[in-house]
């Protein structure tokens, strides 16, 4: 396997992991507390990741777009692909930051829940699973991300058979004109539709 073709691989099983973490923590709890507003029984109250982190979602779409941009895109367009990938993975790891260094707190629980302002809110627990596989998603972005900016840019994105007629029929004239190794039959129709002879050696010309 070539390198770029490498370098392919590893960026879209990293975005794929990538998108695919970001998506399951935000399905699963990352908060949960008790609420009673004394008008009834007190009831357990779970705030999933898109609630809690409302972004997960949206991140995880991106990056899922940026898979199948990663194909159709080279040269300075891959490197602000990269560059916007690793931003999605830095947008992700604020949650998981916030929960880690400032925990859930009381306030903010009960907002995002929609409580009441009678509601009293207590034995709030976050679960540090989810931040732990949005994490795994941040990694596996940021090495995408570094994978993109590091491709070749010659090698990157659609093969010549997506470019535009003109942009194929001028490299068929130019590879007619410098005596190149023989083209395929498409090339061949370009250069006949450019006006050129692809059969006509330039050697044998008087």
């Amino acid at each position: 396997m070539s390198g770029t073709r490498r370098s392919s691989v590893i960026a879209v099983a990293c975005l794929a992991l990538a998108a695919l973490a970001l998506w399951a923590s935000s399905r699963m709890v990352w908060v949960s507390f008790v609420s009673s507003d004394g008008l009834g029984e007190d009831r357990t109250v779970d705030l999933d990741g898109g609630t809690w982190a409302a972004a997960l979602t949206p991140l995880a779409l991106t990056l899922v777009a940026a898979i199948a941009a990663s194909f159709a895109v080279k040269g300075w367009v891959l490197r602000v692909l990269g560059v916007l990938v690793a931003l999605v993975g830095v947008a992700a790891a604020v949650p998981v930051v916030q929960l880690i260094v400032s925990g859930a707190s009381d306030e903010r629980s009960a907002q995002l829940a929609e409580l009441p302002g009678r509601a009293d809110v207590r034995d709030v627990h976050a679960s540090f699973g989810p931040a732990a596989l949005t994490a795994i998603g941040v990694v596996a972005a940021l090495v995408a991300a570094v994978t993109l900016l590091r491709r070749p840019r010659e090698d990157a994105g659609l093969s010549a058979k997506y470019d535009a007629p003109a942009a194929r029929r001028a490299a068929a004239q130019r590879g007619n004109e410098s005596g190149d190794e023989p083209q395929s039959q498409r090339v061949m129709w370009d250069a006949l539709d450019a006006g050129d002879d692809p059969t006509d050696n330039p050697d044998t010309r008087t």
